[in-house]
């Protein structure tokens, strides 16, 4: 009779531990890297905060168009995010690991770019532009560039627009992993021209008294898109959008960029 009650006993405790193992697993989160925050899944959004007037940081704080479009987009189709802040030819590798579930980070909607994520509606209309020292007269276009120096930030159009160019110009090219940089480059004269996306420059010089000036047309009409990996996040995608949509109805899209450019 005790062999038997002991039976009992021991069947009765690895039933309920095998319960609590049960309840363990139904309440663990799930693979990949957005998760569950009460109601509100959090996304993890890629950024490059050196790159004002659309992301840069001052005091700590994240701030600039895409950090505040991305924000009121979230707040609009109730969803949370959280960023990651990373070198901008980081982005797309860590959306392809799946450290990152959406990027937004100035970037240039392109067919290149489109075999690997997929891209919200276009947010902003951009475009290259040639940047030379303020004093210099001699560069005004492309066909200038012959035996010269063009400094451009890697992982950008800019950067592959300089490669697809650069034996019909005759132009060496000379790569950095952040704007600052390249702009100090031709601040210092080491090298003679830059390319970069034009309302990025022209905030830079305002802003920062940068001894550089815009010369030319723009080289290319580059629209901005939010970017989630191709064929993954389908739903934060239709998300961005409605939000994006919603925010151009009430005018709150406007208000964010008279915040940073004033036209």
């Amino acid at each position: 009779m005790k062999k038997f009650s002991f039976i009992v006993m021991l069947l009765a405790l690895m039933l309920f531990i095998a319960a609590c193992g049960s309840d363990e697993e139904s309440t663990s989160g799930g693979e990949g890297s957005g998760t569950e925050g009460g109601e509100n899944k959090t996304y993890q959004v890629g950024i490059d905060t050196t790159y004002p007037p659309f992301e840069y940081e001052v005091d700590g704080e994240y701030t600039g168009i895409d950090i505040d479009l991305i924000n009121a987009i979230a707040e609009n189709q109730g969803f949370d995010i959280e960023f990651n802040p990373m070198d901008f030819g980081g982005i797309i590798p860590a959306l392809q690991a799946g450290q990152l579930d959406i990027a937004i980070a100035g970037m240039s909607i392109t067919d290149e770019r489109k075999e690997i994520v997929d891209f919200s509606d276009p947010y902003f209309d951009a475009g290259l532009t040639l940047v030379v020292q303020s004093d210099n007269s001699e560069i005004t276009s492309l066909e200038d560039l012959e035996g010269k120096t063009v400094a451009v930030k890697s992982g950008t159009t800019g950067a592959q627009f300089a490669r697809d160019n650069e034996e019909e110009y005759g132009y060496e090219i000379a790569q950095f992993e952040d704007s600052p940089s390249m702009f100090q480059e031709v601040s210092n004269g080491n090298a003679d021209v830059l390319l970069e996306d034009y309302p990025v420059i022209a905030y830079a010089i305002a802003e920062s008294g940068l001894e550089l000036k815009t010369v030319g047309d723009r080289l290319t009409g580059d629209q901005y898109g939010i970017a989630v990996l191709k064929g993954e996040n389908a739903e934060v995608l239709e998300k961005i959008n409605a939000g994006l949509q919603e925010l151009r109805d009430s005018g709150e899209y406007d208000e964010i960029l008279n915040k940073y450019i004033s036209e």
